[in-house]
């Protein structure tokens, strides 16, 4: 027999909601073997502004290819950083053992 949920409090601000859930576990509150998929199609992704130095011809170099592929040089970095980043991410498993040290 399974176990009764208990009932999810009101919160009076997104802060106390977070606070609680913070020190409650949901699997107390919600049975997520029922929860279905959310979608949320008009979700944008946080952005946040950062400054990079990067050397002059770096950066030249990254305009000529932005205007190469008609992109926005600031889109093509941000491309090029998620392929890099996916890359690192891969399994190690896939990757031969020398090339693993030598793009460490």
């Amino acid at each position: 027999m399974k176990k009764q949920k208990k009932t999810v409090p009101e919160f009076r601000s997104e802060q106390d909601e977070r606070e609680f859930w913070a020190t409650h576990d949901s699997s107390e509150y919600i049975d997520w073997e029922k929860a279905g998929t959310a979608i949320f199609p008009d979700l944008k992704p946080t952005m946040k502004t950062i400054s990079l130095r990067l050397p002059e011809q770096m950066l030249n170099r990254i305009k000529v290819l932005a205007n190469e592929r008609d992109v926005p040089y600031q889109s093509l970095l941000k491309m090029f950083l998620k392929e890099r980043i996916d890359r690192e991410y891969e399994p190690k498993r896939n990757k031969p053992r020398s090339s693993r040290k030598a793009n460490a």
